[in-house]
């Protein structure tokens, strides 16, 4: 989805753009790996929450939250969607 590489190139804007500092990506970023993770754990269980006992709104609401979480890891890592595409492409060629 092209909007995931969009957000992708604005999370790295953010991750080298010193007057972000109120960003709240870039404190994400600054707080690390570990924080990072914490906010992918904490919105996968609401997204499966949301599945069970909230509606569709919600849902893709709290999936949008984990993407952009999931996106902000990637990132942190060096990262990208293009990686986890090319792990996709390779698990359906296989």
């Amino acid at each position: 989805m092209e909007i995931l590489n969009q957000l992708e190139q604005t999370i790295l804007d953010r991750k080298t753009d010193a007057d972000a500092i109120h960003s709240y990506t870039v404190r994400l970023l600054q707080d690390g790996i570990r924080r990072i993770a914490q906010k992918v754990g904490e919105e996968g269980v609401e997204v499966a929450l949301a599945a069970i006992a909230e509606s569709d709104e919600a849902l893709i609401g709290e999936c949008a939250d984990l993407l952009y979480h999931l996106n902000v890891l990637l990132v942190a890592r060096d990262l990208g969607w293009a990686h986890v595409e090319a792990e996709l492409s390779q698990r359906h060629s296989d």
